[in-house]
């Protein structure tokens, strides 16, 4: 795919940014761009028609459309364009390039962990108040503009309207709640997709200020979940947080979903806390 030419010859595939389940991303370059820089300079996500069925189209169509609707917001990374020709074995998303990365790879400064934090909170805010729940929120689908101090949402794959959702295990266990994974005192049926989305955020903003993870997976398999489950206050004693960010996350971290503090309640707390660490 490598030096292929899409959008009338336009834009060239010039280098592979990512590889995911669902597609390939590639770095595109414009071709009639003068000088081959920024903005010359595109991500473009190539999915695969071939051998699908109609649900798995159904799935891809779902992906594009959501991600259209959520592109809108300044903190969604941008869709310019679809390319879903019928004489052609691979639909073309273009989008904008995040040079700077993902933000996994992105260190944040201290001062820093409110601002990016809100700035993932407003695009997740935004998308629910479209009916649209992300299910795969992790620092590799937040991108890094300008050295990290702006971020955008990205990869709308496992992305849907559904409010309640049948389908456990979407997303990454490392970030997903225990609902997701079936519950713990008992076996659910569904699960509530914008409270799963804020237990993600919950990690996400463990990942800021400690630079790690509170847990590998939200199960009692799992020996700091598990110690979690006994004692609430356990993430106290192995990260370096304050007992203002000790409090928030045990308002996100519930493992009934409707304890789990919402958005506009995730934000206020975060805005009032005054030290994290």
């Amino acid at each position: 795919m490598l030096g292929h030419c899409i959008a009338d010859g336009r834009l060239e595939l010039v280098s592979v940014l990512g590889l995911g389940a669902y597609g390939v991303v590639y770095l595109a370059r414009d071709l009639t761009h003068p000088l081959h820089q920024q903005p010359g300079f595109y991500a473009v996500k190539v999915l695969n028609k071939v051998g699908l069925d109609q649900r798995q189209r159904r799935f891809q169509r779902r992906e594009i459309t959501l991600h259209t609707l959520a592109s809108n917001h300044p903190s969604v990374v941008g869709l310019h364009r679809v390319i879903d020709a019928d004489d052609d074995p691979c639909v073309y998303v273009i989008m904008d390039f995040c040079p700077d990365g993902d933000l996994f790879s992105m260190i944040t400064e201290q001062q820093r962990y409110a601002d990016v934090f809100f700035q993932i909170l407003d695009a997740v805010q935004f998308c629910h108040g479209l009916g649209i729940y992300h299910r795969d929120l992790k620092p590799e689908n937040i991108l890094c503009l300008q050295g990290g101090a702006r971020v955008v949402l990205a990869d709308f794959g496992l992305a849907t309207g559904d409010k309640f959702s049948g389908d456990f295990g979407c997303g990454s266990t490392f970030y997903m709640g225990p609902e997701c994974q079936g519950g713990i005192t008992k076996r659910l049926t569904e699960y509530d997709t914008a409270a799963n989305d804020v237990w993600s955020l919950g990690v996400i903003l463990v990942n800021l200020i400690c630079g790690r993870n509170p847990w590998k997976q939200a199960c009692p398999g799992d020996e700091t979940f598990r110690e979690y489950l006994r004692n609430p206050d356990f993430l106290q004693d192995i990260l370096p947080i304050s007992d203002e960010t000790n409090k928030l996350l045990k308002r996100i971290f519930t493992i009934r979903e409707e304890w789990r503090c919402t958005l506009p309640e995730l934000r206020k707390m975060v805005a009032n806390i005054s030290r994290f660490t």
